[in-house]
């Protein structure tokens, strides 16, 4: 990391009242997830289309079990890595209002953080296909590890609560993202490519909204030239630096007094 691009990433942060977190499968790398695109990503040997949309798991759900199924031994053996912990770290001291993650892993929660707007879904809990009744997830997931389908009583097909690709986001929780976005003066973004939309259109809303946008990730993005400060860097590095320069700055008391009193 640049000591020049780092101070500018940790004076744009100081300087704001309301910030914001996007968070992507970048973070949660450090924990042993995966992520999606990468030399080392869950689609190097499959496409999304034929393993991860809603059609293909309507079409055969065992086979989404058969691609699924690692990813889930990695996401419940995960713990929250120094990044997951930095941006809890930043909400508890009052200086972040929300983080918006597109990973569905639940390690932001389980770091400590509690305004979590998780748009791609979450392994708690799954959905019936057919009559939208909802369950917890902890049964249906122990009979896709015995290559069964757990049926709902309507004969339905219980789903797990993730988002698959051909799938809407939940409306009312994309709404909150954005009005979080619409009301932030910064946006740290991190560990994303930015290539999913709509979650990928959210730090263009919140340029439009005047906020300053700071990114975090280890490869170039496609929105790097439109960022105020950005930082080629592993998150869980970068991240708890940052977080260490604002919560521990001489006048962090008074800023944090200062943003509850805006709220």
């Amino acid at each position: 990391m640049h000591a020049e691009a780092l101070d500018r990433a940790a004076a744009l942060l100081s300087e704001a009242r309301s910030i914001v977190a996007l968070t992507g499968a970048g973070v949660s790398r450090p924990s042993g997830i995966p992520d999606f695109r990468s030399s080392q990503g869950t689609w190097r040997h499959h496409s999304p289309a034929e393993v991860a949309s809603l059609s293909s798991f309507r079409a055969s759900p065992r086979r989404f079990s058969e691609w699924f199924l690692p990813l889930l031994d990695r996401v419940e053996t995960a713990l929250p890595n120094p990044a997951h912990h930095a941006l809890a770290e930043l909400e508890h001291c009052g200086h972040l209002n929300a983080i918006i993650t597109q990973n569905i892993d639940g390690l932001h929660r389980r770091a400590g953080s509690r305004e979590v707007f998780e748009l791609h879904g979450h392994l708690r809990t799954a959905t019936c296909l057919e009559c939208d009744h909802q369950v917890p997830a902890t049964p249906v997931l122990r009979t896709m590890r015995h290559g069964r389908i757990m049926r709902c009583a309507c004969g339905g097909v219980f789903k797990p609560d993730v988002i698959l690709f051909d799938e809407m986001l939940p409306r009312g929780l994309y709404w909150l993202a954005r009005r979080a976005i619409e009301r932030a003066d910064a946006l740290i973004v991190a560990g994303t490519s930015l290539e999913v939309s709509p979650v990928a259109d959210l730090p263009a809303l919140a340029k439009r909204h005047g906020a300053k946008i700071l990114i975090v990730n280890a490869t170039p993005t496609h929105f790097d030239a439109h960022a105020d400060a950005v930082l080629h860097a592993d998150v869980a590095e970068a991240l708890p630096i940052l977080a260490a320069r604002l919560t521990h700055a001489p006048n962090h008391e008074a800023t944090r007094t200062r943003r509850h009193e805006a709220v």
